[in-house]
């Protein structure tokens, strides 16, 4: 198998590297660079390719997936609270213009 065939990926792994793909072209970065970040992203939570089939491979793990979101905010409680009203008060004073 030569270097960088996806054969030994599933349909659904080649799907989700496909959508990540995507995302990051969105965000500017060059096609080229996105797909190998996504590929490493796969591999990163899946291990590399898997076989198909009932109870074959390991789970796979979404660690990358995990990175941003809600379950890592910046910040404390009273942080977060203060950037949301002064959020707001700065969208009332906007409206009222």
């Amino acid at each position: 198998m030569p270097r960088g065939d996806k054969d030994a990926y599933t349909d659904k792994q080649k799907r989700k590297a496909e959508h990540i793909e995507e995302s990051y072209e969105e965000r500017g970065v060059p096609r080229k660079q996105a797909e190998a970040r996504a590929w490493a992203t796969v591999n990163k939570e899946s291990g590399g390719g898997n076989k198909s089939g009932s109870g074959r491979g390991k789970k796979d793990t979404h660690v990358s997936s995990s990175r941003g979101g809600k379950a890592n905010r910046s910040g404390s409680t009273e942080q977060r609270s203060a950037a949301a009203r002064k959020g707001w008060v700065t969208r009332r004073k906007n409206a009222k213009k």
